[in-house]
């Protein structure tokens, strides 16, 4: 079968690399090789699907369904990969095959159009907290993982250059992040990417958590993205700011994290991702992003 990159994987990548490289126009041939060198049948790709890679539905030669998922390098698939092999299907996905080719992984098949985001909001966030809570494991001793101080150090660096309107925010964003790393609780393996639509409906678990980006750091880090789940919904409700305040108080006493240190990193991931959003031409998702931060 032809494997047409989804246009939705087409324009993100476009947005993170605006230069370019070759990776989509090598994608054909790259899911072509992957799939005959595991002696897959192909079912379909998933569409509309993710913002960072290629999730193609498959069998393997038993006849056992799996996903099949091909990612670029700036993804870091190699540290899903890692992060996957050290949970060993623990509230996440698992991985189907000690083969390792660079960018590719075979997966166990979750059901992909039923994640957590399909049930009313707070059994939705109720089910989410619950999947986060089994990743907080212990990292590898001899691990490589990006840590939260040095990936947001690239998004501060980042946040810095952006416009006077949001200078405000960025500042008092920054300045909750110095605060914050001065004196992490904990340091544990996190989802670094954990929201309600990456928590899916699986078979030998009702709930497990995909697509990772992982980081190491404090659990405040990782539920911050939780906490602002659904902001165009909150946008647009007169109790919006309200809801939010009184979603960061459960998600922390359900979860034990420290109140004010999950509304700090709630605080300093919008401001990144509203600015963000700027740069790359997206100004109504820049605009959500940063009313929400200023309720916080």
């Amino acid at each position: 079968m032809a494997f047409e990159p989804p246009q939705r994987l087409v324009r993100a990548l476009g947005e993170s690399a605006p230069d370019g490289d070759d990776w989509v126009e090598r994608l054909p041939e790259t899911a072509e090789q992957a799939v005959a060198l595991r002696e897959l049948t192909v079912e379909r790709v998933q569409v509309p699907g993710g913002r960072s890679s290629l999730v193609v539905l498959v069998r393997r030669p038993d006849g056992t369904p799996a996903v099949l998922k091909l990612a670029p390098a700036r993804a870091r698939p190699e540290s899903e990969r890692a992060a996957l092999a050290h949970w060993d299907g623990r509230g996440a996905v698992q991985l189907l095959e000690p083969l390792v080719t660079e960018g590719v992984l075979l997966l166990e098949r979750l059901h992909p159009d039923v994640s957590v985001r399909s049930l009313p909001e707070a059994k939705a966030l109720l089910e989410a907290a619950g999947a986060l809570r089994r990743l907080w494991v212990e990292p590898p001793g001899d691990h490589v993982f990006e840590t939260v101080a040095e990936r947001t150090g690239r998004q501060a660096a980042v946040m810095r250059g952006a416009s006077a309107e949001v200078a405000g925010l960025v500042s008092a964003a920054l300045d909750a992040r110095e605060s914050l790393l001065a004196a992490p609780p904990e340091e544990r393996l996190l989802h670094g990417t954990f929201r309600q639509s990456k928590v899916l409906s699986g078979v030998r678990s009702p709930w497990l958590a995909v697509g990772p980006d992982p980081v190491v750091g404090e659990c405040a880090f990782d539920l911050a993205r939780l906490v602002r789940d659904r902001v165009e919904d909150l946008i647009a409700s007169p109790s919006g700011a309200a809801t939010t305040r009184r979603r960061i108080k459960r998600l922390a006493e359900s979860l034990e994290v420290d109140q004010e240190r999950l509304r700090g990193w709630t605080l300093f991931r919008a401001v990144e991702s509203g600015v963000r959003a700027l740069r790359v031409g997206r100004p109504k998702d820049a605009e959500l992003l940063l009313e929400f931060a200023g309720w916080l």
